[in-house]
């Protein structure tokens, strides 16, 4: 006796038989329950013993796990690994001063759950003082945790910036910019107008000063400089001026004052 076929109940010959979902079916009968596309053996998706298309194949909607004794152990345990691992590393990369993160998974994972742990925060003490005006946020070992965090990723961002934007050796750093920025950018604006003269010389027994860039001496009367030389006997002469002797070459003359500074 031939079986019935599982769309249309009708008898289903050996010819004509595909065996899927438990059931038998015509070749024409074995279609989506919802747009009646023609399936076959390799491309159906089977849902309750009933064919679908990929297109038409329903999707399980998520559901709240319930917050259960078992289920909060294993939500603190997870934590306390969290913060061991964190002080691990912590102790790992002690002294070795500032690197850049890598965007790793991971970092976008623990990124991802601490906006959602700030979140949740906020929001709970957002309900609590709700009608309460404005109030101070309370100062948890939570909250000291996430600013200490937000405070470190705030100093690896700028310390990559800063290495990003970073000038040549010869130019003022950007804490010394506002200055540099003052004075004309030509470098032969260092050198005095024809006709004008010089300041006189001031005697031996200034302080001592390092170079912190290299400068290339303009006129006759000027010192050439490298990064890191030692200038002695170093006496001001007028604004923007000092006047002094480079100990590595033995040289005297006159130098930038915004080129060194004092030891």
């Amino acid at each position: 006796m031939n079986p019935p076929c599982g769309r249309c109940n009708k008898a289903v010959y050996p010819t004509e038989k595909i065996n899927c979902l438990d059931k038998y079916w015509h070749k024409g009968c074995f279609s989506c329950e919802v747009c009646k596309m023609a399936l076959s053996m390799t491309n159906y998706k089977g849902f309750e013993k009933k064919p679908y298309c990929t297109m038409h194949y329903p999707k399980s909607s998520f559901t709240i796990v319930t917050d259960t004794p078992e289920n909060l152990r294993l939500k603190q345990q997870s934590m306390l690994n969290s913060q061991a691992l964190y002080k691990e590393e912590f102790e790992k990369n002690k002294g070795k001063g500032f690197s850049a993160v890598v965007d790793t998974p991971e970092m976008q994972r623990m990124k991802k759950t601490q906006d959602q742990i700030s979140h949740a925060l906020y929001k709970e003490e957002f309900e609590k003082n709700k009608g309460k005006g404005f109030s101070v946020v309370a100062d948890t070992p939570e909250m000291q945790r996430l600013k200490k965090t937000q405070d470190q990723i705030s100093n690896i961002k700028y310390h990559e910036e800063f290495e990003k934007s970073k000038i040549r050796s010869d130019a003022p750093p950007p804490e010394n910019r506002q200055n540099y920025e003052q004075e004309p950018s030509n470098p032969q604006t260092f050198s005095q107008p024809a006709g004008q003269m010089r300041p006189a010389v001031p005697p031996s027994g200034g302080r001592r000063y390092q170079a912190m860039y290299s400068y290339t001496a303009a006129e006759a009367d000027e010192v050439s400089l490298q990064e890191g030389d030692l200038i002695l006997d170093v006496e001001p002469i007028d604004e923007g001026w000092v006047f002094g002797c480079n100990q590595r070459t033995g040289q005297k003359g006159m130098l930038p004052a915004n080129y060194v500074r004092p030891v």
